[in-house]
């Protein structure tokens, strides 16, 4: 894996004919980076304790 030019990953779920998915990818200080298909662009870098929060807090079903 190439950490200086990262690979954007879909989920499984995700129809892979169009750009309406959401991307996740992991840099060299791994960071996950998350973008829109439809603007890759467009990118939120967040660190692995962020992205923790951010998972339980939506399997626990809190709601912004």
């Amino acid at each position: 894996m190439d950490m200086d030019k990262p690979t954007f990953v879909r989920p499984n779920r995700c129809d892979n004919s169009g750009p309406n998915c959401v991307e996740v990818a992991i840099d060299a200080d791994l960071n996950l980076i998350i973008r829109s298909s439809r603007r890759p662009s467009q990118q939120i870098i967040v660190d692995k304790d962020e992205w923790t929060a951010f998972v339980d807090s939506i399997r626990s079903g809190q709601t912004y």
